[in-house]
């Protein structure tokens, strides 16, 4: 947690941005929290001392009493205010990877390490819908909060504000973040294109022993990253071995996705196109390597070995 000075506590930024990138988990202390009258709670102000002037001009003691009967109460909701966001914890929790041109989601861990519960916390990043949550006492919750994933690349969060009105909606208390949460941004897949035939293409002739995509062969026991699709389900429902289709086919292919392969094309083009050939090699379950200047990632195949070849693209530089 970060220790602040004296001159830090009376900085302008901490009340408009907070205190810039960090690691969570964050504790919402007393430092980190503001609170000012919302414009109902103005309202409200002007309200009570009319009703004050009016208790005051005609010396009505019952006018008196509840002027400082509703007062009083609103003046004991900015404790409730802030204590409603007082000494929550915060930290970042999963970003699955997307593709450009999508919206990047960010978990957003919220933990009340209280008896008491919160009510009506929002969660609010710039330019996005904000996400309203409840809070039981000692409970941890969930919220995600998005933003545009314009471009390919590793996508940071950025600063998000969490605040609160409870009870009255007079006052509204509020602290700025930014956890460092990231996500990865894959390109956007270009539209369907062959793949270049080139020298390194390799046909295997493995008949029904193969792994291929045309007839059924059989069956064999699962083994981890085998797809869902192929899982004898029936088997498995009856209590038996778990057993994975074989399909046999007249061949398979080992497949070189290569950058030079696609002369002509600016770098944004080019791995659009490559993460478009990743994604139907997979599909095709296929066994295929990717080429990037400086890059070379193996043939292989499988859910782990697309995500590699993904990454690369989305890291390029």
């Amino acid at each position: 947690m970060q220790t602040l000075t004296i001159r830090d506590r009376f900085k302008l930024q901490r009340f408009t941005r907070g205190l810039g990138p960090e690691h969570g988990p964050v504790r919402l202390d007393r430092s980190r929290v503001f609170i000012l009258p919302t414009a109902s709670g103005l309202l409200f102000a002007g309200m009570l001392l009319v009703m004050l002037f009016g208790a005051i001009n005609y010396n009505n003691s019952m006018a008196h009493l509840f002027t400082f009967l509703v007062g009083s109460m609103a003046m004991v909701s900015i404790l409730h205010t802030y204590r409603n966001l007082a000494q929550l914890s915060f930290s970042v929790g999963k970003a699955p990877p997307v593709f450009a041109g999508s919206r990047a989601g960010f978990e957003i861990l919220a933990t009340n390490p209280g008896a008491s519960p919160r009510y009506a916390l929002r969660l609010h990043s710039p330019g996005q819908p904000a996400v309203t949550i409840d809070l039981k006492g000692r409970h941890t919750g969930t919220a995600t909060l998005y933003r545009e994933a314009r471009q390919r690349g590793v996508l940071p969060l950025g600063r998000w504000t969490v605040s609160t009105r409870y009870p009255l909606g007079l006052f509204r208390a509020w602290a700025h973040l930014d956890l460092q949460a990231r996500c990865l941004v894959y390109p956007h897949p270009a539209q369907q294109r062959p793949v270049p035939q080139d020298p390194a293409y390799k046909p295997h002739q493995t008949g029904d022993r193969g792994r291929g995509v045309d007839d059924f062969a059989g069956f064999r026991p699962y083994r981890p990253g085998d797809s869902p699709r192929h899982v004898f389900w029936k088997a498995a429902a009856r209590d038996q071995a778990l057993l994975v289709k074989q399909f046999g086919g007249d061949r398979t292919d080992e497949v070189w996705l290569d950058w030079d392969t696609l002369p002509g094309m600016d770098t944004e083009a080019r791995l659009s196109q490559l993460c478009r050939w990743v994604l139907d090699a997979h599909r095709n379950q296929q066994a295929w390597g990717l080429r990037l200047p400086g890059i070379e990632i193996g043939i292989a195949s499988g859910e782990r070995h697309k995500h590699r070849c993904l990454e690369a693209l989305a890291r390029f530089a």
